[in-house]
């Protein structure tokens, strides 16, 4: 009878961490975190840098614009708009500076500025830039996956 016990709780147990684990990789897969953030007027004085976001891979797909504003009062906002990727764990968006990015290798080669995790898979948001932040060196946007250390979608930009 004891050694039944013990089955059932280490089957259990097993199971238990199992189904979290699938749970925490695999529901992003099926679950859209959706954003709808607004920009005001005085934040899109002028473009400093616009991009359009690609598919890194069959798995990892995206689509939008990545637009660098700088206001009047000097504040550099990045702004997502008609956004959408593949939903993933751990989702950072980043400035990078390598330019044309095919490949993880082309990020993780390079220099990078993380401006904070994805707040959403669908739809318009924003991040700020640091203000100490030297744009002249960022070629791309990239959203990566901290986690694994995956590409899931690049934008080149354009000045």
């Amino acid at each position: 009878m004891k050694k039944l016990i013990l089955v059932a709780f280490l089957a259990g147990s097993i199971g238990f961490v199992a189904g979290n684990a699938f749970w925490y990789l695999a529901s992003p897969l099926w679950i859209d975190q959706v954003v709808d953030e607004s920009i005001s007027q005085s934040e899109t004085d002028q473009i400093l840098a616009r991009g359009t976001f690609s598919d890194a891979d069959a798995a990892h797909r995206g689509r939008g614009t990545a637009t660098i504003f700088q206001g009047t009062d000097g504040r550099r906002t990045l702004r997502l708009s008609d956004f959408e990727v593949t939903n993933g764990p751990d989702l950072e968006v980043w400035l990078v500076a390598a330019e044309n990015i095919t490949a993880s290798s082309d990020v993780t080669a390079s220099e990078w500025l993380a401006l904070g995790q994805l707040k959403g898979n669908i739809g318009d948001q924003n991040y700020d830039i640091p203000a100490d932040a030297d744009l002249s060196k960022y070629n791309s946007v990239v959203i990566w996956c901290e986690q694994f250390g995956v590409l899931f979608s690049p934008a080149s930009l354009l000045r």
